[in-house]
């Protein structure tokens, strides 16, 4: 087997945006994301848009939607 040729894995502590955090390992010692599994729709079986740049305020407007 060749030396030096798979990559360094750390302890990562990934960090959400929702304030959840857990540990795994990766290459970075640390991560932050935006949606995790405590906050993700499909996991908490609640419906929750995630608006990116005011889209869903655009489409409410233009089609005059409340």
């Amino acid at each position: 087997m060749k030396k030096d040729l798979h990559p360094v894995l750390v302890d990562c502590t990934v960090t959400c945006a929702c304030g959840n955090s857990f540990v795994t390992k990766s290459e970075k010692p640390e991560m932050r994301i935006d949606i995790c599994n405590e906050c993700h729709p499909f996991f908490t079986g609640e419906q929750r848009m995630v608006d990116t740049a005011g889209r869903i305020e655009k489409f409410n407007a233009r089609y005059n939607k409340k």
